[in-house]
């Protein structure tokens, strides 16, 4: 399975971002109405600055309270992407996900973002291929496919 399929199953097309000059009490109210867990951190809408996370911004809340709502996204994003394209990989993105232990990565084609993937979104993406393969198993198992 490709990352184009994953972006292609999703119900939002597209990549949700936020400008980095937002305050982390804009990318919160954003997260929750969106009821997402990251958003792409970008100026032009088009290329990717960095990515903030739920996780991002709960370590700081945790170190400095809630006077970080105030600070700007780009204090707090990380800026050290990690980014796949379409044509890559799903199991490769997985591992590479789960090593890098974080759970969201940018989906670039040609440097310009065309979607934001989960681990989530890999993690369903397998276990429905994994599903096919199992029923397609057992049709010849039993004289059916």
């Amino acid at each position: 399975m490709f990352v184009t399929q994953i972006l292609n199953s999703k119900a939002h097309k597209g990549v949700l971002t936020i400008d980095p000059s937002a305050t982390i009490a804009d990318a919160v109210a954003e997260l929750s109405a969106r009821r997402i867990g990251a958003l792409v951190v970008s100026g032009d809408g088009r290329h990717a600055d960095g990515i903030l996370s739920e996780r991002d911004i709960v370590r700081e809340l945790n170190a400095d309270g809630t006077k970080i709502l105030e600070h700007k996204v780009s204090d707090l994003m990380t800026s050290d992407l990690k980014t796949c394209a379409p044509g890559d990989d799903a199991q490769k993105i997985l591992s590479a996900m789960t090593e890098g232990r974080f759970r969201h990565m940018p989906v670039e084609e040609d440097g310009l973002l065309v979607g934001l993937i989960s681990l989530g979104d890999v993690v369903k993406a397998r276990l429905s291929e994994v599903s096919m393969e199992k029923d397609a198993l057992e049709a010849m198992i039993s004289g059916h496919g």
